[in-house]
């Protein structure tokens, strides 16, 4: 307890002192913030544990701030929000941009006490930090994607999300996830074959999001066709996505015309990182940021040269590589300061693990087989780089684990179940 901090965000003196007080009491670390700016600058210096925010200040309201620490990828933390005379719809509305908590004033000590015991023991900022819109950047190409989804956000179609591997579609999907509400992301489409409504069952009042449906059978296809018809009746949101064209499959005959057809209704497009690389320094920083701030590094920075070769570079791999390769530059950096010739070794090296999977491919095979062979020396790769640690090896491939995993299975990559990370 004597580790965890709490940030009170309040504009009247009397109940900040009350929080303190009784807060520090009971061990816990008190900051305090009379204002939204203060509680901006604060954030941007530490990150809290745990923050309860008041609703009505007369700067920026709480839910302003909310949404502003949400959109700019400083929600890594649980919020709780207070108020003395809130209404059901915004709490329904803080609790729907990522909030976990609220406190009627006065918050009887009991209440307060129990409530900040819950969040801190529960773990729940942690599903807050995983996946955020954010981490695309802040770019006139991206907030036209997020102005997309917010104008989809609240139908109840289902949504098709395109893009290369690893631009980050699990992202735009979990923006799509409302808060207190089912999401359920299934590691294999074997499903849609056995049991699609037990499926919907699970995933009832959420989200199913599948994570690449652009190599589902013939079978899986119409499974899925049968469950796109019973949505409804389980009130479950179907988000896919694919980094195949689903109209070329069809084309060829591969695709189910119908299903095409519907998913196809509303298709979103997330670009590439190449295509807003203006992100791309802003983007670095904040990778570079979570990895000091969760203890995994010490205190680094990059310098101007090596943000400016980072933004230069044009990422094949997108996202998912621009993370792994600032992992591995802050895991290896020896000083406080990571350097462009750094940087530039690093991208060097990727660039030749990339030439060294395809030159191992013969040119007298189908593009079927072509790409097959690819796929498994390229996750045998990285799975050998990173030790086995699936979860680094998703990240890096741009992928959902559940995806992955179906993924190896059908490329018949076994697995030390042992090192399964």
């Amino acid at each position: 307890m004597a580790n965890n901090t709490i940030l009170v965000v309040d504009d009247e003196l009397g109940i900040r002192e009350l929080l303190s007080e009784i807060l520090g009491d009971e061990g816990y670390n008190v900051a305090l913030a009379e204002n939204a700016e203060q509680a901006r600058n604060c954030r941007s210096q530490m990150r809290p544990d745990l923050v309860l925010l008041d609703i009505w200040m007369p700067d920026t309201d709480g839910i302003t701030l909310l949404k502003d620490w949400a959109n700019t990828g400083f929600l890594t933390m649980p919020v709780v929000m207070m108020s003395g005379h809130g209404t059901i719809d915004t709490a329904v509305e803080a609790t729907r941009i990522g909030a976990v908590g609220y406190l009627e004033k006065p918050i009887p000590l009991q209440k307060l006490l129990s409530t900040v015991g819950q969040v801190l023991r529960s773990g729940q900022h942690k599903s807050v930090s995983a996946l955020s819109l954010a981490s695309l950047g802040r770019s006139g190409l991206i907030t036209e994607l997020r102005q997309k989804l917010e104008q989809v956000e609240n139908l109840k179609a289902p949504v098709l999300l395109t893009g290369e591997p690893g631009v980050g579609v699990e992202y735009c999907a979990r923006f799509l996830h409302r808060s207190n509400t089912t999401w359920a992301a299934p590691e294999s489409c074997a499903f849609l074959v056995d049991n699609p409504l037990g499926q919907l069952e699970q995933a009832k009042g959420g989200i199913l999001f599948l994570g690449e449906i652009g190599e589902l059978s013939k079978l899986e296809q119409k499974g899925l066709l049968l469950l796109l018809s019973k949505l409804d009746q389980y009130s479950v949101r179907l988000v896919c996505a694919t980094t195949r064209s689903l109209a070329e499959l069809t084309a060829q005959g591969a695709y189910h015309p119908k299903l095409f057809e519907i998913l196809n209704n509303l298709c979103i497009t997330v670009p590439p990182l190449r295509a807003h690389r203006e992100d791309i320094p802003e983007m670095a920083n904040q990778l570079l940021s979570d990895l000091i701030e969760s203890g995994e590094v010490p205190l680094l920075h990059f310098s101007t040269a090596a943000l400016n070769a980072l933004r230069n570079h044009d990422w094949p791999g997108n996202l998912a590589q621009l993370a792994s390769i600032v992992h591995s530059l802050a895991f290896t950096c020896t000083s406080d300061e990571i350097s462009v010739d750094a940087v530039q070794q690093a991208l060097a090296f990727s660039s030749r693990e990339s030439v060294s999977v395809i030159s191992d491919i013969p040119l007298n095979i189908s593009l079927r087989e072509a790409r097959d062979i690819f796929e498994k020396n390229y996750f045998e790769k990285l799975i050998e780089q990173e030790g086995s640690n699936m979860t680094r090896v998703a990240e890096r491939a741009g992928l959902e684990r559940t995806h992955l995993y179906r993924k190896l299975k059908t490329l018949g990559i076994k697995l030390r179940s042992q090192n399964h990370q």
